[in-house]
């Protein structure tokens, strides 16, 4: 391994044949601060790969009959609006819920540590109809948050706890927890790529349900081994008795109960990708029982890109060493860190035209419209995004699409589709 990588953040990996030993490998620092090495025990924020621990418990409750899985959730949560939703759908994504932090970013806020869970599931609640029709998928954190806050109120317990008693307790997880006080002081740091160095990416997150698991590539390789016995049926995904794994955003790839699929011949396995502030992680397992996890503290080395890589490498030589691969995966190139783009100077604003400031009922906060020359531009708490014409009143940036009901002149309203929080309206103040 290059010695430069040793005094940066890097990789924890594991590959686990079934009836073999699991190959691990650990690489750069967990603190750079500190010089504080990444090994065996130091545990990363793995993000969205908790879903698949919070719908397990959702299971585990509808086994135990706290709740049906086809029962309207509104039963459980008697301030949500969108009364035809099921517990089922928030487990599949099929709520057509709008995700809340993408709602919070309409409103400016970057950083997690200016609004807490309550604050999301509120905007949740001022909801009043499914953003897609029913049946669709629509990947969105705050389906999570709302199992979560179910889950709370079936077993009259937090979700840390539920989980610790339940799950981590019992699979030996002993370095596994959700983390409920921000002030928690966790010794592995996320970082984020500068010109010349490295800073700090993460800020304080307790969002139980949709993140916030910090956790082990061990105590993953425990929990992966427990979902793998409970593959009953070769023919048949894990919990799929229970939930039925439908088509999700990202074909050909199928959704079930926190887990994606690749249900196509030869190639079955569940896994879920996470990424969470400098964060990543990827925790795999297939049919065959071949687990392999990657967790990355810096937003150079994705850890489903390193996993690809590995699994391209055990499928595509079969007696290759797993450390092989795991040495080869650690060796990927870092692909550089997002830019920070400029904000405007005075000078800039100075030479826009004012087209209006705009509310939405779903979101937080306002929006400004302005035009420089032929140029759109969208501000959201001081930040301005530069709208990309597609076609004659539709434009887009950053991850959303905007669309004028009107001429640019006599903007009255408009329509933000993003994409984890579609159809909002948007109308002049």
């Amino acid at each position: 391994m290059n010695a430069a990588r040793e005094k940066e953040p890097g990789l924890s990996l594991l590959v686990h044949r079934p009836g073999e030993e699991p190959s691990l490998l650990h690489t750069g620092l967990a603190s750079l601060e500190h010089g504080l090495p990444i090994g065996p025990d130091t545990t990363f924020n793995v993000g969205s790969v908790a879903k698949q621990i919070t719908a397990h418990l959702i299971l585990l409750a509808a086994r135990d009959n706290l709740l049906r899985l086809d029962q309207q959730a509104a039963d459980l949560l008697p301030r949500l609006k969108i009364s035809d939703v099921t517990v089922a759908d928030l487990v599949t994504h099929r709520s057509g819920i709008r995700d809340a932090e993408s709602l919070l970013s309409l409103a400016g806020f970057r950083d997690l540590d200016h609004y807490t869970a309550d604050d999301l599931r509120t905007l949740a609640y001022r909801q009043h109809q499914r953003a897609v029709p029913e049946g669709r998928f629509l990947y969105s954190n705050t389906n999570y948050l709302l199992l979560a806050e179910i889950l709370e109120t079936v077993h009259h317990t937090t979700l840390p706890d539920l989980a610790r008693h339940r799950v981590f307790g019992p699979l030996g997880m002993h370095s596994t927890h959700f983390q409920s006080d921000p002030r928690q002081v966790i010794p592995a740091a996320a970082y984020q790529a500068t010109h010349d160095d490295w800073q700090h990416a993460a800020a304080p997150v307790t969002l139980p349900g949709p993140g916030t698991l910090w956790t082990t590539v061990g105590d993953l390789d425990r929990w992966l081994t427990h979902l793998h016995q409970r593959w009953q049926h070769p023919h048949q995904l894990p919990w799929q008795e229970a939930v039925d794994y439908e088509p999700s955003d990202h074909k050909p790839y199928l959704y079930g109960p926190g887990l994606y699929a690749d249900a196509r011949p030869g190639r079955t396995a569940v896994f879920h990708y996470g990424h969470e502030q400098g964060f990543s992680a990827a925790a795999q397992v297939e049919a065959s029982g071949l687990r392999v996890i990657a967790l990355s503290n810096n937003d150079g080395l994705s850890a489903d890109r390193v996993t690809a890589a590995i699994l391209r490498d055990l499928h595509q030589q079969p007696t290759l060493d797993p450390k092989e691969a795991l040495v080869r995966a650690a060796g990927l190139e870092r692909t550089p860190g997002a830019a920070v783009r400029p904000q405007p100077t005075l000078d800039d604003c100075s030479q826009h035209t004012e087209l209006g400031t705009f509310i939405c009922d779903q979101a937080p906060g306002s929006l400004r419209l302005t035009r420089s020359a032929d140029a759109l531009h969208l501000w959201r708490r001081g930040t301005r995004d530069q709208l990309t014409p597609m076609r004659p009143g539709v434009y887009a940036s950053n991850g959303y699409i905007l669309t004028l009901a009107s001429s640019t002149d006599q903007a009255d309203r408009f329509t933000l589709d993003l994409d984890r929080a579609p159809g909002l309206t948007y109308i002049r103040q």
